[in-house]
């Protein structure tokens, strides 16, 4: 397996598109390697579901603290982005690791892709809707008689509008920037709780966010995940990802400076303050109220279970189609 050398090239979106801020025009967002020397070592690659942020700082703590190259690993970062195919890349056996969330994987197994979720660090979706607290919204089913700014094809976003009665709502496209929300006290916007409210205040907002995840929508965030066939073939691989993996969310949590330097400088357009802001937010979603902390990242059956029955009410797959047990692999199967 020989090591790939990555470099993506990204354009600024600004805060908008599936919620997260990119790189200004021309900033290259390079793959990121483990800073141990390769010898010895098994080279792997891990994809993001989008640019360096908050959310991924558990994977980019394992590689600055050296937890993956204890593993005997490795593993180079690659950035992902609006149309990153780290499912597709995944799902072929091209890359070995790759980052999504709980709904994806389902909806990519219901059309034949070869994928298996191994941790969840975020056990509580961050994603929400932001409102103007001028607005007098406190509940979703207050949404009603404005301008709801999401991207309708999201299987949150089609449980939302399935779920709500939305009177008077004019559902528009997600604009890739705060300013078109900013400028209409009767908006509403599709977000990520670690950092459009932060950043909405940060220009002189106030801001309310709506946590679909209290709407009864809540799948697994930031899932590292992996092929059928890798777990086939070489199990012990993806042990020593998971645990290295495991280590770097719970170093992240208690100590983020470093991480956060780190992925400052491979996302510039993630200033410190903001990243402060997403890892202070972030700690109350990776640990389910009713899981000890001793058991972070694990899953459940019955939340997969939960997440393919709604994802079947939407129609995104048929009934049978995905058995929830072949989703994810348990803890109890881990050495």
């Amino acid at each position: 397996m020989k090591t790939q050398q990555c470099l993506v090239l990204v354009v600024l979106f600004a805060i908008g598109c599936n919620n997260r801020s990119t790189p200004s025009p021309g900033q290259p967002v390079a793959a990121d390697r483990s800073s141990a020397s390769a010898t010895q070592l098994t080279p792997v690659r891990l994809m993001l579901n989008w640019y360096p942020e908050a959310e991924h700082g558990g994977y980019y703590a394992a590689q600055i603290q050296g937890y993956f190259a204890q593993e005997g690993l490795d593993v180079t970062i690659i950035p992902g982005g609006p149309s990153a195919p780290v499912v597709q890349q995944v799902a072929r056996g091209e890359i070995e690791f790759g980052i999504t969330n709980a709904d994806r994987i389902i909806v990519a197994r219901a059309q034949g892709a070869n994928l298996k979720a191994l941790l969840a660090p975020l056990q509580n979706s961050p994603r929400c809707v932001l409102v103007h607290e001028a607005s007098g919204i406190t509940s979703f089913d207050q949404l009603e008689n404005l301008k709801l700014m999401l991207r309708q094809e999201h299987a949150w976003a089609k449980f939302l509008i399935k779920r709500l009665p939305l009177k008077g709502v004019e559902l528009v496209p997600n604009s890739a920037s705060l300013a078109p929300f900013l400028n209409d006290k009767r908006a509403a916007k599709q977000g990520y709780v670690i950092s459009e409210p932060f950043v909405a205040q940060r220009q002189g907002a106030k801001v309310r966010s709506l946590l679909v995840a209290d709407l009864g929508f809540n799948p697994y965030t930031s899932v590292l995940m992996t092929s059928d066939d890798l777990l086939a073939t070489n199990r012990a691989l993806a042990n020593k990802m998971i645990e290295a993996a495991r280590r770097g969310w719970q170093h992240y949590l208690d100590s983020p400076e470093a991480t956060n330097q780190r992925i400052h400088e491979l996302n510039p357009e993630m200033e410190m303050d903001v990243l402060a802001f997403g890892v202070a937010a972030i700690k109350k979603y990776c640990v389910a109220p009713d899981q000890p902390a001793s058991e972070f990242g694990n899953m459940t059956l019955q939340r997969w279970t939960t997440l393919v029955d709604q994802l079947q009410d939407l129609e995104m797959i048929e009934p049978g189609q995905v058995d929830p047990a072949s989703l994810f692999v348990p803890r109890t199967a881990a050495p």
